[in-house]
């Protein structure tokens, strides 16, 4: 099954951070580009395989349905729903942040 990946406002919100602060704050615009890339394969990789990945193991975020993703070569993470067909992006974090706690 090939699932439509749609973003919330706030996973556009978090990712445009992450991509401002690797361009503004370190001035690295390579990594940033290394980044988006990651983040496009990601959501590529989303459409096929969202359906198999387990649920989160934080019990709040279960009961919703949240599942993760990583990116397949940085260290940060997607997390979603599954809806039908769509997979709607609601949060992505760097694998150090509280993800579980914010999103709670």
């Amino acid at each position: 099954m090939e699932y439509d990946v749609v973003l919330s406002v706030q996973a556009q919100t978090d990712f445009r951070e992450i991509i401002n602060y690797l361009v503004y704050e370190l001035q690295n615009q390579q990594a940033a580009t290394s980044v988006v890339d990651d983040f496009d394969d990601t959501i590529a990789c989303l459409s096929h395989v969202a359906g198999s990945l387990k649920l989160c193991d934080d019990n709040v975020l279960r009961a919703r349905g949240y599942r993760t993703i990583h990116f397949l070569k940085h260290k940060y993470l997607m997390v979603y729903t599954i809806d039908g067909d769509r997979v709607y992006v609601e949060g992505i974090y760097h694998d150090l942040q509280d993800y579980e706690g914010i999103m709670r």
